[in-house]
């Protein structure tokens, strides 16, 4: 068996985006989105070079978005290079869980912002609404520290995230979709800022 569609479309049956929409979303907007992503990527590049470090932060699967760009930054996606200072804001449970039961959960990224971020640091902020609270706390404190921010989103004009440095928005209902491309966008960044570390060597996926 061949695994060919007929009739190329979304699976219906199951109510999940297809891969045929994914590939036509992404088709549609690498116009649009590669300068962007270019532009995010100089961001974070002239905070690592310049001694600063990346701050993630993001909920449920965002988190997760968030944990595997820092690892990336940390470790490696496609080349050898030096090591970066990124941090998920989400990755400790203690204290996550600390000031959330201290200062509520819309200000658990906001305080770790505070603690951690400084002027010539980075902030990438991810949220598949535009409207999670605790992110946009965390963009107003990254704002009062000086801090450049990466936002991606989706095509929430309403957010207030949509004034950050580089606003990267899917534009589709499909959460799972704007989720999917997200993660495309930050290998997108990770390869940025890898270029620059590692110029004319070959990468290794």
């Amino acid at each position: 068996m061949s695994g060919r569609r007929d009739t190329p479309g979304p699976d219906r049956k199951k109510g999940l985006p297809s891969l045929w929409e994914l590939s036509r979303l992404a088709a549609e907007l690498a116009p649009v989105l590669e300068p962007l992503v270019a532009a995010g990527g100089r961001i974070l590049w002239d905070a690592l070079s310049g001694g600063g470090k990346v701050l993630c932060c993001g909920n449920g699967g965002s988190a997760a978005d968030a944990q595997h760009f820092a690892a990336e930054l940390v470790g490696r996606m496609a080349r050898e290079r030096d090591a970066q200072p990124a941090l998920s804001l989400s990755s400790d449970p203690s204290v996550v869980t600390a000031l959330a039961n201290d200062y509520g959960y819309g200000e658990v990224f906001a305080r770790q912002v505070e603690a951690w971020g400084r002027p010539g640091d980075a902030l990438v902020c991810l949220t598949t609404s535009g409207t999670s609270e605790n992110v946009l706390r965390a963009f107003e404190v990254g704002r009062t520290r000086g801090m450049k921010v990466v936002a991606l989103c989706c095509a929430n004009a309403a957010t207030p995230l949509s004034a950050a440095d580089v606003f990267i928005s899917i534009p589709s209902p499909s959460a799972p979709l704007v989720q999917e491309l997200h993660m495309a966008v930050l290998h997108g960044l990770c390869a940025e800022v890898e270029t620059r570390l590692a110029p004319g060597t070959g990468g290794n996926e």
